[in-house]
């Protein structure tokens, strides 16, 4: 219940971040406001998309949601003699990620060779989930757009969107 009013009051607040872009992008010049209306219209569906995947997600056995809305499960456990990251460590894992319509946009296992990096320099989904994980385990994270790349989303990756990952700890660095 917690979670449901969480994403209904997050689903508040952004609408009415969206429709104040809205009134904003109206006050432009007559010429742009049929592709301001398809574009407000687009950012709308693509949020609302979204936030219905995080709730029927958030439903489903086996879940753990956090208080910022990180959705992960356990896929396996390591032996669970291995070591947690904290916030500033490095670490090195093997992963893949894909948008909410199963787009694969990145994978380390598809590039054969796992990815280090510092737990600070990467999205927020990322640096809370990997901290609950300890060396071998593997998880799934569905990362809400306020963990990940926001509502201007980056690269291939369009604004508001879910991140799904699966994620393998293989070493804290």
């Amino acid at each position: 219940m917690q979670t449901q009013n969480h994403y209904i009051m997050l689903k508040h607040i952004i609408k009415a971040a969206i429709i104040g872009v809205g009134i904003l992008s109206f006050s432009s010049c007559e010429k742009e406001k049929d592709n301001t209306i398809d574009y407000q219209e687009y950012l709308e569906t693509q949020f609302n998309n979204n936030i219905a995947y995080l709730q029927e997600y958030a439903k489903k056995d086996g879940v753990t949601v956090t208080e910022t809305g990180l959705i992960y499960e356990v896929i396996s456990k390591g032996t669970g003699e291995g070591k947690s990251p904290k916030s500033t460590d490095k670490v090195r894992c093997h992963y893949e990620g894909w948008l909410i319509d199963g787009t694969l946009f990145d994978s380390s296992v598809k590039r054969g060779e796992p990815s280090e990096f510092a737990l600070n320099g990467v999205i927020a989904g990322w640096t809370e989930g990997l901290q609950y994980m300890t060396e071998g385990d593997k998880y799934r994270f569905i990362i809400p757009y306020t963990l990940g790349y926001g509502p201007s989303g980056y690269a291939t990756i369009p604004p508001y969107a879910t991140l799904i990952f699966e994620v393998e700890l293989i070493a804290v660095l």
